[in-house]
């Protein structure tokens, strides 16, 4: 490390502030991540005045794009830590450098998607249960949401190489505006004005599509002007980015394996458990969403001092992240205790009632269990422990899966159980995740350099 480097760390507001650097830099993290559920809210909201059909579709649609593009995510993970890294060695042609290669990828991608997807529509919504009239609006939406693909991928990547400079504000701004403007245009293609025709769902497509795109030009002018765009296609570069797109998949994957598993025996429980577990899980995942935003801190000041080679403050901002979260979750414990009966008037039918309480109390009790997972999640992201990552996932789920697959679907606490086994899952995830920071279990990237 050069001694220029170790001044620029050392300056750094962190060293001086790090509660108040934590919070600034994962507030507006926060708040835009919390900006596309509620336009997704709004969304559904607009499309069920048009019917029963539509709205399914709709449901379609977004399952399949969600399932789509967040194998994708990688891209904006990875780049995110490598900008940090390269931000702490002070060497922003090589942040430039790998921002590039990964929009080269991510524009490669996503005309790879549009030319399997975009045909292959109505067999995807089939395979989604859908069939007649919903399939038929369900291809309509896939094939106009599809054509904003590489939009979508331009800002996963735009976001990390934002992130990984520690300039968050500016993707609130950007994550803010294009969701109003997506639930402006929503207004007007959907139902019509003036000379615009009504398209139904297809203009709620095309209202998402056009917010993407106009986002990520704006995004990529903001990363042009304060970072740089290098076209790069090296081939270490990107086998790295595709070994770490390899682990997260599979991380990411054992994860919607769980919920998908935990939802459907719920379902198997009865339709009264299916629906209690339909109100808490939608809470539960909003919620995760302010855990996310730490993760992210964490990831980028991890990033930044590894790169600066201060693994010491490397470690201090890890802790410092993992407080604030861990804080989180404990108030996000006390406001599910008391918030219970406001989630049962708005979410749960009154015959569910019998299975929701002790399962939403024991939901209460994995909040802080969910911070320290998803925390530590983006300490690793931050050291690019991807491997470590996937192997952690794999026992976690491993774990919560075979709690689940023991549940005898019919007593009387089945449906208790089924959160008793996602309190386990995310203690196995949350356990692996800090003692491989502390005291740092085998070849920890933070054990080994910090000497």
């Amino acid at each position: 490390m050069s001694q220029s480097n170790a001044n620029t760390a050392h300056s750094h507001p962190f060293n001086s502030r790090p509660n108040r650097t934590v919070v600034v830099l994962t507030l507006p993290v926060m708040l835009a991540l919390i900006a596309e559920p509620i336009t997704g809210v709004v969304d559904t909201a607009f499309i069920a005045q048009l019917g029963t059909d539509p709205l399914a579709a709709l449901g379609v649609g977004t399952a399949a794009l969600s399932t789509i593009f967040w194998i994708f995510n990688f891209l904006g993970i990875s780049t995110q830590t490598e900008v940090a890294r390269a931000l702490g060695q002070e060497d922003r042609q090589r942040g430039a450098q790998i921002t590039g290669l990964a929009l080269l990828m991510g524009v490669g991608f996503s005309v790879a998607l549009i030319a399997v997807f975009f045909p292959g529509a109505g067999l995807m919504s089939t395979l989604l249960g859908a069939d007649g009239a919903v399939r038929d609006f369900a291809v309509e939406y896939l094939r106009v949401r599809m054509l904003g693909a590489p939009a979508v991928l331009i800002m996963f990547i735009c976001f990390g190489a934002l992130r990984g400079l520690q300039d968050v504000r500016i993707t609130l701004w950007i994550a803010a505006s294009i969701n109003a403007l997506n639930i402006l245009l929503n207004a007007v293609l959907i139902f019509g004005l003036g000379p615009v025709p009504a398209l139904g769902i297809t203009g709620a497509a095309l209202a998402s599509a056009i917010s993407q795109w106009i986002g990520a030009a704006w995004a990529l002018l903001v990363v042009q002007r304060r970072l740089g765009l290098i076209p790069h296609m090296d081939r270490a570069d990107a086998s790295n980015l595709l070994r770490v797109g390899g682990d997260l998949f599979v991380r990411t994957g054992l994860l919607t394996l769980f919920i998908l598993v935990s939802t459907r025996v719920a379902n198997q429980i009865s339709p009264e458990a299916g629906a209690a577990h339909q109100a808490i899980r939608t809470v539960w995942l909003f919620l995760s969403l302010m855990m996310e935003g730490f993760a992210m801190t964490a990831q980028s000041l991890v990033g930044y001092f590894l790169g600066a080679g201060l693994p010491p403050t490397a470690r201090r901002a890890a802790a410092v992240s993992l407080q604030w979260g861990l804080g989180t979750g404990v108030l996000m414990l006390a406001l599910m205790l008391m918030g219970g009966s406001l989630v049962v008037e708005l979410l749960v039918p009154e015959e569910a009632l019998g299975v929701f309480w002790t399962a939403w109390f024991i939901a209460a009790l994995t909040q802080p269990l969910s911070a320290l997972a998803f925390v530590t999640d983006g300490i690793h992201w931050g050291t690019s422990d991807y491997g470590f990552l996937r192997n952690a996932m794999i026992a976690a789920t491993c774990s919560g899966v075979l709690a689940l697959m023991l549940i005898d679907t019919t007593a009387s606490v089945a449906f208790t159980q089924v959160w008793l086994a996602t309190w386990i899952w995310l203690a196995v995830r949350a356990g692996l995740g800090v003692v491989r920071v502390w005291p740092g279990i085998g070849r920890s990237p933070l054990r080994v350099t910090a000497g």
